[in-house]
């Protein structure tokens, strides 16, 4: 096969990372891809952006692509996995009208609600009386959603009315209406979950760290580290997940004439009450892809075509590896707020027990490595438990220079010291 990766974060470095170990992939072409995907794969441009369908076809055409896997969430929101698939080249990634899973949480909570999904009671707000009168009835800690796209970033938590209002308002005044829902307590988990519209083949869960500094503190960001497997998940925690969440939810999409084909990202908080969703995504979650797949075995490849044309139900179980994985996220300085760009980076060629994913990376007019981006590199390191993979990947990441950058060093230390608890 020949694949072609739409993206260029440090999630798709991971997949093109993928897909290169497979032996039944002959080539990898990434588009526009980085610096990073350049050393395994062919970076092609994509001129008119991530979002224009027919220049992503065209390109898929061109290279002779057998499948086409879109990696962020903004394109498949934006139909590209639908004009691919209608130039009769294979797709992973759901069609625009089923990605308003991600691209709508109003959509979101609706097809729950018919699938009889756990989740947060929500309240869909388009005025200031409707957002007052729910955080009235939702009580502190205030969870306000814009109910667009928002890089993983359009969420305030907060025990401030002011502040929860001030979100509420910015939302409001975007022209976007938006989700006030109650607070969920308890650890959250990632659970990615493969699916060809029917069949749905869950991956080994992770839990990644959204808020920008030490011990959940600072604005939450799109993700600053994950680990997995988790150790402390109860028995049966996965299958339960596809029974009660997944699949009833792959099953109304599709008596909704919508079925989802691709990945469903299932976001959970294992509250008091059991497990509740927080949210749904359309496509892997970054940085937990860097994660769970660095501990699969199974091909990459050949799991995503089977998804892409219908045939998941004939797969093969999947293997993983028995290491512990880490990833940090070494982000620029300013982010999320108001990240640099054009800073040198170096030091990768000192890191050893580690690979280094590009994120936010670009090369200047004399060839340097720069940061181009909020989050510039993903360090994942494998180990034979959690302390040893925290111990390499923090080894590998203080090596690494970038002026002002900045990441957790909590990253699954709470898991590590056995802290977290259902």
């Amino acid at each position: 096969m020949k694949i072609l990766v739409i993206g260029t974060g440090a999630r798709e470095h991971a997949i093109v990372r993928g897909l290169s170990a497979d032996p039944e992939v002959d080539a990898v072409v990434a588009a526009p891809g980085n610096p990073g995907m350049a050393l395994v794969a062919d970076c092609r441009p994509l001129p008119a952006g991530l979002l224009d369908g027919a220049g992503v076809a065209d390109l898929a055409a061109e290279v002779g692509a057998d499948l086409v896997v879109v990696g962020p969430e903004a394109p498949l929101v934006a139909g590209v996995a639908d004009v691919v698939r209608e130039r009769g080249i294979l797709c992973f990634g759901p069609s625009a009208d089923a990605a308003r899973l991600e691209g709508s949480k109003a959509f979101a909570k609706d097809v729950m609600a018919a699938a009889d999904v756990p989740t947060a009671r929500s309240y869909v707000c388009a005025t200031l009386d409707e957002v007052t009168n729910a955080l009235d009835a939702t009580g502190a800690p205030y969870v306000v959603k814009d109910d667009g796209l928002a890089a993983g970033k359009g969420v305030v938590v907060t025990d401030d009315i002011d502040a929860a209002i001030e979100h509420a308002q910015a939302c409001l005044d975007a022209g976007s209406s938006l989700v006030v829902e109650e607070f969920l307590d308890g650890p959250e988990v990632s659970v990615f979950c493969i699916t060809d519209g029917t069949t749905v083949v869950p991956l080994a869960p992770a839990q990644d760290f959204k808020r920008v500094a030490d011990d959940d503190e600072g604005p939450n960001t799109g993700g600053m580290g994950a680990y997995s497997p988790l150790e402390w998940l109860p028995e049966g925690f996965v299958d339960d997940v596809v029974r009660r969440v997944a699949q009833p939810t792959v099953h109304e999409l599709r008596g909704r004439g919508t079925p989802f084909t691709g990945v469903l990202y299932v976001g959970l908080a294992l509250t008091s009450r059991g497990p509740r969703v927080v949210e749904f995504n359309a496509r892997f979650g970054d940085p937990e892809t860097q994660v769970v797949l660095a501990r699969l075995k199974t091909p990459l490849g050949g799991l995503l075509h089977a998804a892409a044309r219908g045939a998941l139900v004939d797969h093969p179980p999947l293997a993983w590896r028995p290491d512990t994985a880490v990833t940090v996220v070494v982000a620029s300085e300013g982010y999320p707020v108001a990240p640099r760009s054009g800073d040198p980076i170096s030091g990768l060629e000192q890191v050893t027990d580690a690979d280094v994913l590009h994120a936010g990376t670009a090369t200047d007019e004399a060839g340097v490595l720069v940061s181009n981006g909020g989050r510039v590199l993903s360090v994942v390191a494998l180990g034979e438990d959690l302390a040893q993979a925290r111990e390499r990947a923090y080894a590998a990441v203080d090596r690494i220079e970038l002026r002002g950058s900045h990441h957790r060093r909590d990253i699954a230390l709470k898991a590590e010291r056995g802290e977290v608890t259902v």
